[in-house]
């Protein structure tokens, strides 16, 4: 229970105040402002700790006004000589005059600048920080500043400065960045030593700093080198706190009973006969992975990786094929019909002479049709079903499910993957993906499953060349168009919206197809776009796979799993509106036969760095290289979202950057979790109770509890 708030006695020290104390009760918040607190989740002193700096301003080396230089950031003090609000092209602007011993300077804050000008009286004291800018005189725009009285310059000038995000409500609340900034130094004043979870063994052999002392560092930085090692403790926790989850699921999940499946069977045998191609040497070798997983008597959970068009479904199916030589079923779920489609279509082929019993189920699939079905599954008469999300509901039943594909595993979430495999008992998984993922994400977010990668490309395919093209030269890609299609080729071209859009010219699909039509007359065109019925999607779909389609017009809804051999050529229009990765992505969907193939990106905006950053499609193939620049540029959010295991947690943590923390946390956890796999040791136990309180939610699995 919560204690109750003891006001200081005259004369007496300050009480102290614990981490574990409702915020309300830290000196300059109360009730009103906690509420607003609350809202953006600091509900006790540890979680106001942890709302930490979005900067720091470095107010040690304070400027006169008459010495400053124009685009560097730097920090005055002086006195208010004049206020006011004036009219600009911009709307209204406030500005400000400031006078020290050297000069003037003008400050001013453009549109939305209503909370600021009650703010300030002539005569007031203060402290501005911000670039300089020179427009009539020397100025700041929307400088960070403070109103300086006698107890303030202790703690916000000569110093490094902490600046706090804020919202609206908070501001209203009264608590901006200069508030919060006389909070922290108060509640720091009275807080005992911080209980650090991490063991002294821990933190001596990474060299890491104190918790009780990286976090006051990070409130009251004592230098910039000082502050660089809080911020390194507190990183390597977050990292730390993600890996250990990682630890302890891979060590429950792999505890866990899995079908013994020892011999491969005359049905893969006979598979692997009929193939019109070799398989490569890496699908060889995940296959013998997987192999292993299934002989182990442990359930297997493992991710495939393989670059477009490296031969995932191959893999996947004769994986099934030994799993159905045991009498056990496999689900291979796709998040789109499109997708789950094209590899119905493809486990057909490949298996057609053997006879392994398959079937399709999506939201497409009649009733009468998904009755049979569902029939067969339950019976055992089907051992393999491909289908969407229509698989996990609840009355898809299997006889016996030992085998689960997960393909662009990446687009499910936990939830949706858990319903599949309870449909089982400990059923082996295989997530797949074709986006590849360099080894600091992979670490990362599949840190507790077993990782393959196919990183060869079949014999049989293609060479791909890929040309940047500005807007005056998309004549060159419809001539193109034209010759490869009177040659019986096929093309698709990319848009990156749906309709027109308001904002500048990008260019549309719809409007794109209507223009395409008179372009390229005695051409075949077709429209494909996601917002259109299944139903439409797949008979477009189907007219271009059996080549009645000369020309495919669509947005990204072709990104995975879309397979026609017979298309040779790929126009992207507003490249630039891609990332890397995406693009890469597309580019997969030619050169998937023995043809060559031309991947044309328009470039309509952008400047010499956009050109710069697809020139790394024109001079690599390599998906994993593309991903990693893709990854620099654009973060992980664009390539995977923060969905699935808690990295809208990391608050200092950069999956980006922090390759060598999280290699070190990495290290860290799973060494702790095999010499104490439930974290049941008394130099545990706080540790385990944090873990408990941030990642209940992702604890699936393990037992912590």
């Amino acid at each position: 229970m919560t204690r109750q708030y003891l006001p200081d006695m005259p004369g007496s020290a300050p009480a102290p105040i614990y981490p574990t104390d409702a915020v309300q009760y830290v000196k300059g918040i109360g009730p009103v402002r906690a509420e607003a607190l609350a809202a953006i989740g600091i509900d006790t002193v540890l979680d106001l700790l942890y709302y930490f700096p979005r900067k720091y301003l470095d107010r040690r080396n304070i400027q006169p006004i008459s010495e400053l230089i124009i685009g560097e950031q730097a920090t005055v003090l002086g006195k208010v000589m004049g206020l006011g609000e004036r009219k600009s092209r911009r709307g209204r602007v406030f500005q400000l005059t400031v006078q020290d011993d050297s000069g003037l300077l003008t400050c001013v804050w453009f549109r939305g600048g209503e909370w600021i000008k009650d703010k300030f009286q002539v005569g007031d004291q203060v402290a501005l920080s911000g670039q300089v800018e020179f427009y009539r005189r020397l100025q700041m725009v929307h400088p960070d500043f403070d109103i300086l009285e006698e107890e303030d310059n202790p703690i916000n000038t000569g110093k490094i400065v902490p600046v706090y995000p804020g919202t609206a409500d908070l501001r209203a609340k009264g608590l901006e960045s200069r508030r919060l900034r006389r909070i922290m130094q108060s509640l720091l004043e009275r807080l005992p030593p911080v209980d650090d979870p991490q063991s002294e063994p821990l933190l001596s052999a990474g060299g890491l700093m104190g918790l009780d002392q990286a976090l006051r560092e990070m409130h009251s930085p004592t230098d910039d080198e000082t502050l660089a090692t809080a911020t390194h403790r507190l990183k390597f926790d977050e990292h730390f706190y993600l890996q250990l989850l990682m630890a302890l699921r891979r060590r429950a999940l792999g505890a866990l009973p899995g079908r013994k499946i020892v011999d491969r069977g005359p049905l893969v045998k006979q598979i692997y006969r009929d193939l019109d191609f070799e398989l490569t040497g890496a699908q060889i070798r995940v296959l013998r992975e997987i192999r292993a997983d299934f002989q182990s008597g442990h359930m297997m959970n493992r991710l495939l990786q393989g670059d477009v068009g490296s031969g995932k479904t191959v893999v996947a199916l004769l994986a099934a094929a030994i799993v159905a030589h045991a009498h056990g079923q496999t689900a291979v779920m796709a998040p789109t019909e499109i997708l789950a489609e094209q590899h119905y279509r493809a486990f057909t082929a490949f298996s057609r002479k053997a006879g392994l019993s398959l079937a399709l189920l999506t939201g497409s699939t009649p009733p009468d049709r998904r009755k049979e079905i569902l029939g067969q599954l339950k019976s055992g008469d089907l051992a393999l079903i491909i289908g969407t999300h229509a698989l996990i509901q609840d009355d898809v039943t299997f006889k016996d499910l030992a085998f689960m594909v997960i393909d662009e595993q990446h687009r499910f979430g936990v939830l949706q993957r858990g319903k599949l495999m309870e449909k089982g008992v400990y059923p082996h998984v295989l997530a797949m993906t074709a986006t590849p993922i360099p080894r600091t994400l992979a670490i990362t977010y599949h840190g507790d499953m077993d990782i393959s990668i196919l990183d060869e490309r079949p014999a049989n395919r293609g060479a791909v060349i890929t040309t940047i093209l500005s807007p005056d030269q998309v004549g060159d890609a419809r001539a193109l168009i034209r010759r490869e299609c009177r040659q019986g080729h096929q093309a698709f071209i990319i848009y990156p919206l749906i309709e027109e859009s308001e904002k500048g010219d990008l260019q549309a699909a719809k409007s794109g197809f209507t223009a395409l039509k008179k372009q390229l007359p005695g051409l075949r065109i077709a429209y494909l776009d996601g917002k259109m019925s299944g139903a439409d999607k797949d008979s477009t779909m189907q007219l271009f796979s059996a080549g009645e389609v000369d020309v495919l017009v669509s947005t990204t809804v072709v990104e995975v799993g879309i397979d026609v051999p017979n298309a040779t050529v790929m126009v992207v229009e507003n490249a630039e509106r891609f990332g890397l990765t995406q693009l890469h992505q597309l580019r997969g969907r030619i050169g998937r036969g023995a043809l060559p193939g031309h991947c044309l990106l328009v470039q309509r905006g952008g400047g010499d760095e956009t050109t710069a950053r697809l020139q790394t499609l024109v001079e690599s193939t390599d998906g994993f290289e593309i991903a990693d620049a893709d990854l620099k540029l654009r973060g992980p959010g664009q390539l995977f979202g923060s969905r699935q295991h808690g990295f809208e947690r990391l608050k200092l943590g950069n999956l980006v950057t922090d390759g060598p923390i999280i290699r070190s946390a990495r290290k860290a956890a799973f060494a702790m979790v095999q010499k104490d796999p439930d974290l049941r040791s008394g130099e545990h136990r706080l540790l385990r109770q944090v873990l408990i309180h941030r990642y209940q939610d992702q604890l699936d699995f393990v037992k912590v509890n």
